[in-house]
């Protein structure tokens, strides 16, 4: 594979920090690389680097020649007085672009409901992101720098994403570098890792889930390591301290020794441990919503008209949903949908036109926002001091801690407990948010897009804290790696209606792309050409297919039956693989990590069972969907 960028012994520092001290990289065709590491330590920098938008202090930046380089920022670059249609496609012709078919996919993926004509300064944060990312993908580069790319961009936009990349350069050409929170797409696209920390940049094979294995074993390895020098270190301090007289006499390099192992103990990179927090007694009934629905009054209207008796806009339609104590679900949906009215009627900020709510008695709601609300009145106020406004003292774990102590195991420095809350990182105000709202000890939590500012290493922490809080938890996020980790159910909001999801978010993506055909194939006007030559052939193909489509058989009294019979054989099966699967991870952790042999065969019983599993999974699903 041809070399495309290499940075050769990179060094970059500002005034208070050292960023990169002698980091080598090299970027070769076909490469697919996720940036990963904790907000602060160089991601975005790296890749502003490798793509020619900053000069290090020292080393140097090569690139091929003829290379093409386009880069995705995290701020906003485009003209604002410029169209949506000249910001993604320039002065190049309609009959030129509309021939190629990526220029097609890029703009019915990302664009197909913007107008073409509205000039970019108009539009909303989101759809100036979408813009930008069309505008670099309808180019033709060799390598591509994407930073926060699914920023703004909903489950169905992150997977078009994703598929759009995987598809873009045969396996041997074209490179692609993306620093990203989102680890479902890390995994999707990426067959390399770089991790950023230290100043430096270690690379790790595979995405991220490979990257996590890795990590693991590495740190496990270090431990070892770690563990043999603290019984140095101890050995040597019990050595210095037999005694003041003998001290003096003892060789001064055995000394230095001592101190230099004292001195030589890192801080702990991953700090963030928080097991259980407090939470107020909840009853058996939490919310319940009842055949609701919810209609808001359009602008200017007057009297009645043709969309409802009171001429509003019908936002959610008969939704029933009996929220259960400690449920776990996470919430679907395309912007606009409905999501944030679900929510409101749960928490009580929107009332129903039709149906009923009702809250238990003992339900005490907090809601984790996009707006960092919280700390609006404590924006001058030092971390510490907002902390221990709230209490003196902290049971957690089983354990007092002061609030210092609480906040450093959430991972704050001493420096940053002294620090102003306006002064804190995005990810760093998050954490606090997180950590105020759950010390005000509510029974449900609502989190309403928790995953944004945060990088890969709060993300897997704050899933860890969700993991073990007993209230009930309801979850808008487009992070499917994060709904499908701390949720235990996922729903979706589509066309006003509350829907389960049996299969996830797989199953939404499915829903979600038969709705926007049917969309399509019923739109009588277009926002851009694309739309336009589409909408006509979008009819046919979908009328035809539903012509085509036969209704769908019940099943009779015996084949339910025997179904049901079936389903009960197959959970038992899974149960049982599942407590084989468990076993061998034992057998494994226990193993010689040296017995590669073994270990080998092990985990290729392993992957034996999970294929087995998997198939059964898919067969669950299959008789779920059929008995229902």
């Amino acid at each position: 594979m041809a070399h495309l960028i290499g940075g050769e012994n990179l060094h970059l520092e500002y005034p208070t920090k050292t960023v990169f001290d002698s980091v080598t990289v090299g970027i070769d065709e076909g490469d697919r690389i996720g940036i990963v590491g904790r907000n602060g330590d160089g991601k975005s920098t790296l890749m502003r680097l490798l793509a020619g938008r900053i000069a290090p202090d020292s080393g140097r930046v090569t690139v091929r020649s003829g290379t093409t380089v386009g880069m995705l920022d995290q701020a906003d670059t485009l003209d604002p007085d410029q169209t949506v249609g000249h910001a993604v496609v320039g002065d190049v012709p309609d009959y030129v672009w509309a021939a190629d078919p990526k220029v097609r996919d890029v703009i019915s993926g990302l664009v197909s409901d913007v107008d073409w004509d509205t000039p970019v300064g108009q539009l909303s944060g989101g759809q100036r992101r979408r813009v930008a990312l069309a505008s670099l993908l309808t180019g033709d580069w060799d390598v591509i720098f994407l930073d926060e790319p699914t920023n703004h961009l909903d489950v169905d936009g992150i997977t078009w994403l994703a598929k759009h990349l995987n598809s873009r350069w045969s396996k041997n050409s074209g490179a692609l570098v993306v620093v990203t929170h989102d680890r479902w797409f890390l995994d999707a696209v990426c067959t390399d890792t770089w991790e950023v920390h230290d100043r430096i940049v270690e690379p790790f094979e595979g995405g991220y889930a490979a990257y996590v294995l890795q990590r693991v074993e590495r740190d496990r390895q270090a431990a070892v390591v770690e563990q043999k020098r603290q019984n140095l270190m101890r050995k040597e301090l019990a050595w210095l301290r037999r005694g003041a007289p003998a001290r003096t006499s003892k060789p001064k390099f055995r000394i230095d020794a001592a101190n230099q192992l004292i001195s030589d103990v890192p801080p702990p990179r991953d700090s963030v441990s928080l097991s259980r927090m407090a939470v107020s007694r909840l009853g058996k009934d939490v919310v319940d919503i009842e055949d609701v629905s919810v209609e808001f009054p359009s602008p200017g209207a007057s009297g009645a008209s043709s969309s409802g008796a009171s001429g509003g806009t019908r936002v959610l339609q008969d939704v029933t949903w009996l929220i259960a104590p400690g449920e776990r679900t996470g919430i679907l949906g395309v912007n606009g949908a409905g999501k944030s009215t679900l929510l409101g009627l749960v928490t009580g900020a929107v009332e129903p036109t039709t149906g009923r709510v009702k809250r238990g008695k003992t339900v005490k709601i907090a809601t984790l926002t996009q707006q960092l609300a919280e700390l609006e009145d404590v924006a001058n106020d030092r971390v510490s001091d907002v902390v221990a406004r709230k209490k003196i003292s902290y049971v957690t774990d089983g354990k007092e801690m002061t609030p210092t102590q609480l906040l450093e195991r959430l991972g704050f420095s001493s420096a940053q407990l002294k620090t102003p809350v306006k002064d804190l990182s995005g990810g760093q105000k998050r954490r606090l948010q997180l950590l105020l709202i759950l010390l005000d000890e509510p029974n449900v939590l609502i989190l309403d897009e928790p995953s944004n500012d945060l990088d890969t290493d709060m993300l897997a922490a704050m899933e860890d804290l969700l993991d073990t809080w007993p209230g009930t938890l309801l979850v808008v996020s487009h992070d499917r790696y994060l709904l499908e980790r701390v949720t235990d159910q996922q729903y979706a909001v589509i066309d006003g209606q509350f829907r389960h999801l049996p299969g996830g978010v797989e199953e939404y993506l499915k829903l979600s792309a038969t709705a926007a055909s049917g969309t399509a194939a019923g739109s009588s006007g277009a926002s851009n050409p694309l739309a336009a030559s589409s909408s006509s052939s979008g009819t046919a193909a979908t009328s035809s297919a539903d012509d085509a489509a036969p209704s769908e058989p019940r099943l009779t009294g015996a084949e339910a039956r025997a179904a049901q019979k079936e389903l009960g054989a197959v959970e038992r099966k899974m149960q049982k693989l599942g407590e084989q699967i468990e076993a061998l991870d034992g057998t494994m952790a226990a193993a010689d990590p040296s017995d590669f042999e073994g270990l080998g065969k092990l985990a290729a019983q392993k992957s034996e069972l999970q294929e087995q599993l998997d198939e059964l999974e898919l067969r669950w699903l299959e008789l779920g969907e059929a008995l229902e």
